[in-house]
């Protein structure tokens, strides 16, 4: 299902919902990445979003990323409960305490994962479907559950099936752009010549 963009040209219908979903529709979503840093921000606001629209967590992505400095998982590990205290009067940001203790637990096992996997990005493209299901016909995959009981088994939190599969989507394990978007061929040569960490 697609809508007409501002320039007259077809676009994943859930884009047209607000001209903030545009630029992260065309130069974000479904591109692949290997950057650890990029990854642990997008899994970290995909829990912040739990129970909330995407749209309210992107229009506070950049005050997220001043508060947990730039989502570089080293640093956000050796937070203490002063930083928790910190994060839950910034307004900027969603202020869950779950959430963000959440955030400071999964740092923590991100240097575990580099430890065991090599990268973040090594092990998340483990989980990379042979075959997509078609887009935007999924909540879940066979691989969002596995990738989500191999996180879960490591101690982390906020990483259900289906915000994994949010994951997937998002960082170009899979292209569930729309079969006529006109970002669906751009993505599926980015995939092409993408090198797998």
């Amino acid at each position: 299902m697609t809508t007409l963009a501002p320039d007259h040209l077809p676009r994943c219908r859930w884009c047209g919902a607000a001209p903030d979903y545009l630029a992260y529709h065309d130069h974000e979503w479904g591109y692949p990445v290997a950057d650890d840093v990029r990854l642990f921000e997008k899994l970290c606001l995909e829990g912040f979003q739990s129970g909330l629209s995407w749209l309210t967590i992107l229009r506070k992505r950049d005050n997220f990323r001043r508060a947990f400095d730039g989502f570089d998982f080293r640093i956000v590990a050796s937070y203490t409960e002063a930083d928790v205290a910190r994060l839950l009067a910034d307004a900027g940001i969603v202020r869950h305490r779950g959430k963000i203790e959440a955030t400071i637990n999964n740092a923590q096992r991100a240097l575990e994962l580099v430890d065991e996997a090599g990268s973040l990005a090594t092990f998340f493209w483990r989980y990379e479907p042979q075959a997509a299901p078609g887009p935007q016909v999924a909540a879940q995959t066979p691989e969002s559950l596995a990738l989500s009981k191999a996180l879960k088994k490591r101690g982390w939190k906020f990483v259900g099936p289906t915000t994994m599969y949010a994951l997937m989507q998002a960082m170009g394990l899979v292209n569930d752009h729309a079969a006529d978007c006109v970002i669906r061929a751009r993505v599926t040569a980015a995939r092409q010549t993408f090198a797998r960490p």
